[in-house]
């Protein structure tokens, strides 16, 4: 089991792993480790109570975001702790999935829905 301090710099070395553009391009969103989803953000994406959800993006996806975007409060990506250390018992296990969710989550920032993630491997 990883505490969570090791997990966040697990979310850090995934966000300092991406090209500078990428980086870049990362406009007006928090992310933010949770432990476990709600049963509302379970809901959210279609799942349901005891379904593993590793990540959750809240907002507005950049392709979508019109002129008013402005007054809208910040997007977020939640990274779950606890499914994620669940589902994975290495560290390096644990590692990779970080970095594979991060990806997966800031990939619905930029406005790619799940099948063009999964297509992308992420």
């Amino acid at each position: 089991m990883i505490d969570r301090a090791t997990f966040e710099q697990l979310v850090d070395e995934a966000l300092d792993s991406l090209p500078g553009e990428i980086v870049a391009w990362l406009d007006n969103v928090a992310i933010v480790i949770g432990e476990w989803p709600s049963p509302q953000q379970l809901a959210q994406v279609g799942l349901g109570p005891g379904d593993m959800l590793f990540g959750l993006y809240v907002g507005v996806p950049k392709t979508r975001r019109g002129f008013t975007y402005g007054e809208s409060v910040p997007d977020k990506i939640v990274i779950f702790r606890q499914p994620i250390q669940r589902l994975y018992r290495t560290p390096d296990q644990i590692r990779a999935q970080v970095r594979r969710t991060v990806l997966h989550e800031i990939g619905h920032h930029f406005g790619l829905d799940e099948a063009a993630l999964r297509s992308a491997g992420v």
